[in-house]
């Protein structure tokens, strides 16, 4: 394996960091593409094949030929175009500031560098590198380019920021959306409030049989969000809406609490209820995982580095998707730091080096017992 920088791994971070690259904004995302694409050619030794779809662009390249390992990331961010006038590109001492820094433009640099290290691509190994562009909004152009893409690999590798002190996220839940709608019956709240079915009143109720089917950090979460009703002070109000964010942590879980939803009956005379939504990201349960956390455990002792803890986590990534494929999948393999999505995120630039040395020998070793 080549000697990898860190130096120089910094200096790529910075050029991504400043490349904005809100979801939302098409320009931005297909502008921070070429950035990308020129950092990632420069140390693959090709270019990539941008695929734009729904106006989203996404880069993929693709080496060797057969089924082997799928790196996964992201250039997308949570971050508002003129975040960096406000949060700025920071270098302090170990600590790296700056929108994105963490989740996940760090992660896209260790792949990078670690894929040059390997020295696989000139051998013809069969690897895949995937960078995607809208996985901050739930991959909605991408969704089925990945899973096409996981159908291919023999594992997926997914470079999202580590879990609390560098650990590898070895199980993360699923996602599941709702929009529960109560129907009632308007009426004039002072002259005859009796004659109609108030939505509100009628939500309220529903809201407490929500949170019956939470079963807390372990299982299943079930969380009451975004709540309206009625149009005006003094009318009686005929509809009122509920989201719902469901966290599951098994295809069992999520069975249980879509059962229990669809099985909500209305509290009072003459109300109905909708429900719409549904399953968005499946869980990543922890056999996906297991035995590509043994190799990465193997790799750090044979490379004399710490042994990184796993994590179960709640959010979800483009890791649900490549397990939900039923592509053994190990996530968290991108950078060291914390603070996602909020002032104050960072990387630490020390781990950098290691957390690339760790996902090339894992990579090596994927493809050695191929």
């Amino acid at each position: 394996m080549s000697a990898l920088d860190t130096d120089r791994m910094v200096a790529d971070l910075r050029r991504l960091v400043e490349c904005e690259s809100p979801s939302a904004d098409l320009t931005a995302v297909a502008h921070s593409a070429e950035v990308v694409a020129d950092v990632g050619s420069r140390l693959l030794g090709a270019d990539p094949e941008a695929i734009v779809l729904d106006g989203r662009t996404h880069l993929r390249w693709r080496f060797g030929d057969g089924p082997g390992v799928l790196l996964l990331g992201h250039h997308d961010t949570v971050w508002p175009l003129g975040s960096l006038e406000r949060h700025p590109w920071r270098f302090d001492g170990d600590r790296i500031e700056g929108p994105g820094c963490f989740d996940m433009k760090a992660g896209l640099v260790q792949l990078f560098h670690a894929v040059a290290a390997g020295g696989w691509v000139a051998a013809g190994a069969p690897v895949t590198v995937l960078v995607t562009g809208d996985e901050e909004l739930g991959a909605p152009s991408s969704r089925t380019l990945i899973e096409d893409e996981a159908c291919r690999a023999r594992a997926a590798l997914v470079l999202e920021g580590s879990a609390d002190g560098g650990a590898l996220k070895t199980a993360r839940k699923g996602v599941a959306m709702y929009v529960l709608t109560a129907h009632g019956r308007a009426a004039h709240a002072g002259l005859e409030p009796w004659n109609g079915v108030n939505a509100a009143v009628e939500l309220a109720a529903q809201v407490l049989a929500l949170i019956g089917l939470d079963r807390g950090p372990d299982g299943a979460t079930v969380t009451p969000g975004v709540m309206a009703a009625g149009t005006t002070t003094n009318t009686v109000p005929a509809t009122g809406t509920v989201t719902i964010d469901c966290r599951v942590p098994s295809m069992a879980e999520f069975e249980r609490v879509n059962a229990g939803l669809r099985a909500l009956t209305p509290h009072l005379n003459g109300a109905q209820l909708t429900l719409d939504g549904g399953l968005r990201h499946p869980p990543m349960e922890p056999e996906f995982s297991a035995a590509l956390y043994r190799m990465a455990t193997a790799v750090c002792r044979d490379l004399g580095l710490p042994e990184p803890a796993s994590a179960r986590v709640g959010g979800a990534s483009d890791g649900n998707l490549t397990a939900g494929a039923g592509t053994p999948t190990l996530d968290g393999l991108g950078a060291v730091g914390g603070n996602p999505h909020a002032p104050g995120e960072h990387v630490l630039a020390s781990t950098m080096e290691p957390r690339a040395r760790m996902l090339s020998g894992l990579v090596a070793r994927i493809l050695a017992a191929s």
